[in-house]
């Protein structure tokens, strides 16, 4: 299996950064205490995973693998248009118990994907063809197993095309833990520990299967559901370490260890309103996808190249940047905004986009991106203007925004309050420039982040895709507990009394949280 190796920056001078490697591989865990430590009420969790698939399958499961979800501090819709970001693996995962089924039995000719919350997500059954077709007009919660299978076999083809394992029956129980649209990416998770799970099954040595490369092919397994993913997600729940963030790089996939500020702690709010990717994608995310991509190509053009061959070259608004230094003598995100000012218009229709590009008809820009095709025929349907002035300069100035963060953190000449209050404008500054600049936050995240400011927090801002979810605050540690108190006083309390939260789960939508470890096989004895 081809490796992506997580590269380290070594600079002595900035002691605030580990200048380590990060295991290349996924780890194989034997004890539960290896990948949780410090986590409570492990052990019984998978006594009920197990027990499950006992009473589904008649036997346990030969291999257990999880993914954990991510809060991203900073860079917000940019890595899909190639740039850094700075996210860390929370507590909270994704479980996938697994086996081959028996032989001989119907069971062997199927995939039987299980939850252990059966009730709320009912038993799937699919044909075995890595091949098959994902129904994203049905969504399905097992949809995410199916798109895993998929990408776990082309991983497998390119990896090693002639030795390629024949497709097997396989048993799986489910257990996720990470809130769905909260924006802590419990789609990356569920796709990450899937196949992983389905890598085992098949018999893939864990000591061969390379953390990168699946991040890579999860990524572009999760665009099978219909989302167009850039790969933030897949990364950090692939490569997260226990005790500190990581930027996250690439083209290819690299991760590069940072240590947060000390004296503070990030908690984690869940806005309750639910943006579930996979549905909402025409009208949001994968309709920004489109838009980033438009002001790239229109962005070159203005910038002096040929508009065939911006649209043969141009992918990313990163692709871009060379010619921005070309004319304006630098590239950092300032200049670039400057340079996206003086050459597009506040907004477009397709119609002026489509003259623009000398009658090039936007279909053919996305042929064979059906995510992208599809955000584009509900943008015409809706008589949509795309605003790509404002998609462009946040791109640019929150891809700088993830640079400030990190050279800050790294910054050995500050002292510890300084550092902290200027992570904190950083990331008051990341959320108005996806609010006002980018369209995705809401009324509920643009309440809770003011609540936030109120009652204390060096800094807020949403976090995940928007359009609901949650948000990320960052409060000194003597603060935490009186910061939590009123969190829940001025939000959660009118949700608790009207029902609509029932307050035994105000600890899973409240919470702090530290930095913790990414994917793992776990066998168990």
């Amino acid at each position: 299996m081809a490796t992506a190796v997580a590269e380290p920056v070594t600079k002595t001078s900035m002691p605030h950064s580990l200048s380590f490697k990060p295991s290349p591989t996924v780890p194989l865990a034997k004890d539960l205490a290896e990948v949780y430590a410090g986590i409570p009420d492990v052990e019984k969790r998978y006594e009920a995973i197990t027990t499950a698939f006992e009473t589904a399958y008649g036997g346990k499961p030969d291999f257990y693998a999880r993914a954990p979800g991510r809060v991203n501090l900073i860079g917000e819709h940019i890595d899909y248009e190639g740039y850094g970001v700075l996210p860390m693996a929370i507590r909270q995962d994704t479980v996938v118990a697994i086996r081959r089924a028996p032989a001989g039995t119907p069971a062997a000719c199927k995939l039987t994907i299980g939850n252990v919350e059966a009730d709320k997500y009912p038993t799937q059954e699919f044909g075995l063809d890595p091949k098959q077709q994902v129904d994203v007009a049905k969504h399905s919660w097992a949809n995410y197993f199916v798109s895993a299978y998929k990408g776990a076999f082309e991983l497998l083809e390119a990896a090693k095309p002639d030795s390629v394992p024949e497709p097997v029956g396989l048993e799986v129980v489910v257990h996720g833990q990470v809130p769905t649209g909260s924006g802590l990416s419990s789609s990356a998770a569920i796709v990450c520990s899937s196949m992983l799970a389905v890598l085992a099954a098949l018999g893939e040595d864990p000591a061969g299967v390379d953390k990168a490369a699946v991040a890579e092919a999860a990524c572009k397994a999760e665009r099978y559901v219909g989302v167009t993913s850039g790969g933030m997600d897949q990364a950090i729940s692939m490569m997260g370490q226990q005790g500190v963030a990581m930027h996250v790089e690439f083209n290819p996939v690299r991760g590069v260890c940072v240590v947060l500020p000390a004296g503070a702690t990030f908690v984690i709010a869940n806005s309750l309103a639910v943006s579930n990717k996979a549905e909402t994608a025409p009208k949001r995310y994968n309709l920004r996808v489109v838009e980033c991509r438009l002001a790239a190509v229109l962005l070159a053009m203005g910038l002096g190249m040929a508009c065939e061959e911006a649209i043969k070259k141009i992918r990313t608004l990163r692709d871009v940047e060379p010619l921005i230094e070309e004319k304006h003598g630098a590239r950092d995100g300032a200049t670039a905004a400057a340079a996206v000012a003086e050459v597009l218009q506040e907004s477009y229709t397709t119609a002026e986009v489509e003259e623009a590009l000398g009658g090039f008809k936007l279909a053919d820009l996305f042929s064979g991106e059906p995510g992208s095709l599809r955000a584009l025929s509900v943008a015409e349907a809706d008589k949509y203007a795309f605003p790509l002035r404002k998609r462009a300069v946040h791109v640019y100035t929150e891809a700088d925004r993830v640079l400030q963060l990190r050279a800050v953190c790294e910054d050995a000449s500050l002292d510890g309050s300084t550092r902290l209050e200027r992570v904190g404008a950083l990331m008051n500054d990341s959320h108005a420039s996806c609010a006002d600049l980018y369209g995705c936050s809401c009324a509920e995240l643009d309440e809770l982040v003011g609540i936030a400011r109120t009652a204390g927090a060096l800094g807020a801002r949403l976090t995940g895709a928007g359009w609901g979810g949650c948000m990320v605050s960052l409060v000194k540690d003597e603060q935490v507990d009186a910061f939590l108190d009123e969190m829940r006083d001025k939000y959660y309390k009118a949700r608790i009394d009207s029902g609509s939260l029932p307050e035994a789960e105000l600890g899973e939508v409240l919470f702090a949280t530290k930095p913790s470890n990414g994917a793992a096989f776990i066998t168990l004895a």
